[in-house]
């Protein structure tokens, strides 16, 4: 799954939280400043790849004529040339790669700046950040799903987009976050 900017701040709290729950790490600030550095890293990642997007879409646009002359496909093109320019930028595009890596940054951050502390293997406190990481994306679906079903019983239907919709579903994603230990 792809990071979304909306989402990154209930990550961050899920690393502060999961490294605070572990009793393998002593945290020396605040909850809110381990989840602050962790936002961070990560906005930084997203800003990284929306550049990598924004790049690919005008490279895209540019030779617009000759992949209509030619009839490709311009999602499969858009992915080639993301591809190609992450390459460059060594930017990580694979999930499982990229949230080990975020995971190091993260957790480098932390340690170096002296916001925690650990006697054991710093691979397993890497893994705490990582497991949060992967634990978000793979649970997000499902209470999209989750939410989606709510809202559909409510006897007042709601209009997708409308204000009122998103203030509904922005209430329910948030219980939905926080009974699942997120928030």
């Amino acid at each position: 799954m792809r990071l979304k900017l909306t989402h990154i701040g209930y990550i961050a709290n899920k690393i502060a939280l999961d490294l605070y729950n572990s009793h393998l790490v002593t945290l020396k600030v605040p909850l809110e400043t381990i989840a602050k550095i962790a936002k961070d890293v990560l906005e930084a990642d997203y800003k990284k790849e929306v550049s990598i997007d924004q790049k690919a879409q005008e490279i895209l646009e540019k030779n617009q004529q000759e992949a209509e002359f030619l009839r490709a496909d311009e999602r499969q093109l858009f992915w080639m040339i993301k591809k190609q320019l992450a390459e460059e930028k060594h930017f990580l595009l694979q999930w499982d790669d990229r949230y080990n890596a975020l995971s190091h940054i993260i957790l480098d951050s932390l340690y170096n700046k002296q916001y925690i502390e650990f006697n054991i293997n710093k691979n397993r406190v890497k893994n705490i950040i990582f497991k949060a990481i992967d634990e978000y994306s793979k649970l997000h679906e499902n209470i999209q799903d989750e939410i989606m079903q709510k809202i559909k019983t409510y006897k007042r239907k709601l209009l997708v987009g409308t204000d009122e919709y998103e203030l509904v579903y922005e209430k329910l994603y948030n219980e939905e976050l926080r009974k699942k230990g997120f928030l």
